[in-house]
């Protein structure tokens, strides 16, 4: 071996370079095919199992993320590992800051974000968007808050809350308020609303019902058919 080349190795090895929490394998090949990206159902199922599946998928997506350590809530409220999206590349970012949530969702919320929500805001708003606005993923809580009810999927952080955006120009968008806004604003929410149902298995929006009025709710149920409303 070349002396320049054997220094090099030996800068890399000193140096170092991030790595997933221990336990947690490496990302592993990416798929080159075009629409290597897009995901279904069982490619959803796997992602959230298998950590070295996951983030080879999320890096055939051209997503930046990180791999966390679990977090064991009260009863059966937790999860063994979660995903952080990353800012940077040409991803928004995350209001107040991207948070852990199942693979399944991060790479869908990733997907979704490039391939539909960047699209319909330069089609309906003339401009893209530059940060979303999250509300919550992981909260140990029942369905509809209700006492004894089952788990949400927010007690798996396989779920994740959405109440608006923000585009290049600083406008702010949110469901509260524009959801039955002027005509281009609207637009643009049903189509990132629809765009979405290919993606998750459940999607909730304001049409759904009072508790959803100011925000989208995404998630990950394991569901033969997914539920969009």
């Amino acid at each position: 071996m070349r002396p320049v080349a054997l220094l090099a190795l030996l800068l890399v090895a000193a140096c170092g370079v991030p790595q997933p929490p221990r336990g947690f394998p490496g990302p592993g090949p990416v798929d080159p095919r075009p629409g290597a990206s897009r995901i279904d159902r069982a490619q959803v199922a796997q992602a959230n199992r298998d950590p070295g599946y996951c983030r080879a998928r999320l890096q055939a997506a051209g997503a930046r993320h990180s791999v966390m350590p679990g977090f064991q809530g009260p009863g059966a409220c937790g999860y063994p590992w979660a995903v952080r999206l990353e800012p940077g590349g040409r991803a928004a970012r995350w209001l107040p800051q991207a948070p852990p949530t199942s693979c399944g969702v991060a790479l869908a919320v990733h997907i979704w974000e490039r391939d539909i929500v960047q699209p319909a805001a330069r089609r309906h708003l003339g401009e893209p968007v530059v940060a979303i606005r999250q509300l919550a993923a992981y909260g140990c809580r029942t369905i509809g808050g209700r006492p004894g009810g089952p788990l949400s999927e927010h007690a798996r952080a396989n779920a994740i809350d959405i109440s608006g955006f923000r585009t290049a120009s600083g406008r702010e968008i949110s469901l509260i308020r524009d959801w039955h806004g002027e005509p281009r604003t609207r637009a643009f929410l049903r189509e990132v609303r629809d765009g979405a149902c290919g993606l998750f298995g459940t999607v909730l929006s304001p049409d759904h019902d009072r508790a959803h009025a100011d925000h989208f709710h995404f998630d990950q149920a394991d569901r033969r058919t997914p539920f969009c409303r």
